[in-house]
């Protein structure tokens, strides 16, 4: 515990995923306090990742209170391969990764939180993925007294939170013609959309994974998405999110049959659609998919005024169509000077992967999905998700 002269800020280091569970509600409330905060930081999704995928002994969540009132936090669990390695929870199902500061105290919190992760990491370097630009872990990774590393991420893209007519008006003429078309044929159709109540949450996230399996089908699913362990931990998390406002399930009918179904996640300045499934058979009605769902997110995005429409990782050519801004995440690498040799290691380590990466994907178009795989083999054995 490391305490300022006034004894009023303290650090602890939560290992024990019972005490994880007892922080929900303070962490709730810092999640909504922290401006960057995103969906993948809420307890919710954390608590329940760690339920289907924690290892136990593993669990490394920086704790900063001053005054006993929470003001910081940095989920972290600790791996072994293929270096000791402080990296994020939720692994590589989780889109972004970012620590919570209180808005009303950052420079307190961020101090208090670089000095209890030099004593947490000290034997190992930190590596934290998929930090988003405007993400509070710049605070933490500029405050480090130590050797850093900052590099490149997944890029993902983004839209203003508008309604789907302003989204429209930013295309071209013919494109924006296009569209309208799309949509027309969608309302032509008479294809309903509901949005699941928290009671009905399990059944929805069943129906998705469903439809998702069967819209993948001969085409290389990602394995992941098939596990009972991602259905549970799916349908735990969205449950509570759903409950406190963070996140959608929607299912789109047509003739009365469910043909469709997509989860999004929302919190203070974002929005975004993170897994949908559809019935091939909606290519036959020449049924625009992406079309269909974006117009409901962006519905719930500028109702919300939640500021991004984020379309996820990737840059997808679907994605293009909406014109949206390319947005790259960084990687942060922080160690103990005495332990930079080690971060220099892991640096070369990440490089060797990420050029093999590039090399399966340029001569083996088809492999592309296995990128993602290769460059975290590391990781906790969780699969990499976007809006696919």
């Amino acid at each position: 515990m490391n305490t300022d002269r006034h004894g009023r800020l303290a650090v602890t280091l939560c290992r024990d995923l019972p005490d994880f569970a007892d922080l929900a509600a303070e962490w709730d409330a810092l999640h909504r306090r922290c401006p960057t905060a995103t969906p993948f930081q809420s307890h919710a999704w954390l608590h329940s990742w760690w339920l289907s995928y924690g290892v136990p002994g593993r669990l490394r969540v920086l704790l900063a209170r001053r005054g006993g009132r929470l003001i910081g936090a940095v989920p972290l669990m600790l791996v072994h391969r293929p270096m000791p390695l402080l990296v994020p929870m939720g692994g590589t199902i989780s889109d972004f990764f970012d620590i919570l500061v209180d808005g009303e105290d950052t420079p307190a919190a961020v101090t208090a939180l670089e000095r209890g992760l030099h004593r947490a990491a000290a034997h190992t370097v930190v590596d934290l993925r998929e930090v988003r630009p405007d993400a509070s872990a710049h605070l933490l990774f500029e405050a480090w007294s130590g050797a850093r590393s900052s590099r490149t991420d997944s890029t993902c893209m983004e839209l203003p939170a508008e309604p789907i007519d302003a989204l429209i008006g930013r295309m071209t003429g013919s494109r924006a013609q296009r569209t309208r078309a799309k949509l027309r044929r969608i309302d032509a159709l008479g294809i309903e959309c509901r949005t699941a109540p928290v009671h009905r949450v399990a059944g929805a996230v069943g129906t998705l994974l469903r439809l998702h399996e069967l819209q993948w089908l001969g085409r290389g699913v990602n394995p992941e998405h098939l596990r009972p362990r991602f259905c549970a931990h799916l349908v735990r998390s969205t449950r509570r999110m759903v409950r406190d406002g963070e996140a959608s399930v929607r299912e789109f009918l047509l003739d009365g049959e469910v043909v469709a179904a997509d989860l999004s996640f929302r919190s203070a300045r974002l929005t975004g659609g993170y897994l949908y499934g559809a019935d091939p058979r909606l290519r036959e009605t020449k049924v625009d998919v992406s079309t269909m769902l974006l117009r409901e997110i962006a519905r719930e995005a500028g109702d919300l005024d939640r500021g991004v429409l984020s379309l996820l990782r990737g840059s997808e050519q679907y994605k293009n169509h909406w014109g949206p801004v390319p947005v790259v995440n960084r990687r942060l690498m922080l160690a103990r000077p005495a332990l930079e040799p080690l971060l220099r290691l892991r640096e070369t380590q990440v490089t060797v992967r990420d050029r093999a990466a590039e090399t399966v994907k340029s001569r083996l178009p088809a492999a592309r999905d296995w990128r993602g795989r290769l460059s975290e083999l590391p990781a906790a054995g969780a699969a990499f998700i976007g809006l696919s």
